[in-house]
């Protein structure tokens, strides 16, 4: 045994995950910091500058909206606690699917808390069939590892969290268990308003190397994607909910709010509709790019 030895490896391993294919997303995540703020009645966001991540006063305990990136969970406590919320307080934890950027916090917060978690059906069985499609293995944690939900959200399910009720469907596309929900939420002076969310936008896993891999010849992924996509597009949502912030520019609509107190941008009635509009003609151009066929 040689201390020095171990220690060259050790600094070797860093390098190693700092170049890898998702290097960039795992180093020096606290630069993505962002303060907690009340986006809109009992909805606070506690996400990065990357990935989203909120908290929902159920009036009954906590609901934990995503669980940010693997190796930021301390970044997430602490915006808990900025936030004016004790972690300990979380009942739930819903997943918007089962990639390594949204269950970074997941393990702690159940092991420490004993809260519950809830993640589309389709996306507990890759966690069992197929984990390296979770992207753990990209984790700078190697003690990092997936679990089993308690909870197994399926399509059409109504599941009631303290005095809050969401509606899940459904929408496989970026993986086969995205899901996608809306609720009710109330503000004493704006009122109520209904807020959606959609669990994946992300075209990385509809490539045809992707594909082609996980063995869909036919790229049928990218049909079941377009019709998530047309699916919950006339949902009534009036507070848009960024799965990741570039979304729906999650970051300078909170500097706007800063600016303008008292004037709210995440409260608008087109946005949604917009914006998965502006996926599928992207992703409809992205599919006739000959590269991609």
């Amino acid at each position: 045994m040689s201390n020095q030895k171990d220690y060259r490896e050790y600094l070797e391993r860093q390098e190693e995950l700092k170049s890898a294919n998702m290097g960039h997303y795992f180093y020096d995540q606290y630069k993505r910091f962002v303060e907690p703020f009340k986006l809109y009645g009992n909805v606070y966001y506690v996400g990065d500058s990357w990935v989203c991540a909120y908290i929902i006063d159920t009036g009954e305990g906590l609901l934990l909206l995503d669980a940010g990136n693997c190796g930021a969970a301390e970044m997430m406590i602490h915006s808990i606690w900025s936030a004016g919320f004790n972690p300990a307080d979380i009942k739930w934890i819903v997943l918007s699917h089962g990639h390594v950027d949204h269950i970074g916090a997941v393990n702690f917060l159940r092991n420490m808390f004993g809260c519950k978690v809830y993640l589309g059906e389709p996306d507990a069985r890759m966690f069992e069939e197929m984990p390296e499609l979770s992207y753990i293995q990209q984790s700078p944690d190697i003690m990092q590892s997936l679990f089993a939900p308690d909870v197994l959200i399926n399509d059409g399910d109504v599941i009631k969290f303290g005095n809050i009720e969401i509606s899940f469907y459904l929408v496989p596309g970026h993986t086969l268990g995205t899901i996608a929900c809306f609720f009710d939420i109330c503000d004493e002076e704006q009122g109520t308003k209904r807020a959606g969310y959609f669990g994946g936008f992300g075209f990385n896993t509809l490539t045809k190397e992707y594909l082609t891999e996980i063995g869909d010849a036919l790229f049928s992924h990218r049909e079941l994607f377009l019709n998530s996509l047309k699916k919950v597009r006339d949902q009534k949502v009036e507070v848009f909910l960024a799965n990741h912030t570039i979304n729906n520019q999650t970051v300078e609509k909170r500097e706007l709010m800063k600016k303008a107190p008292g004037y709210n941008p995440f409260v608008n009635s087109q946005s949604w509709a917009e914006y998965l509009d502006v996926k599928r003609d992207a992703f409809i151009e992205f599919m006739n790019d000959p590269g991609n066929s």
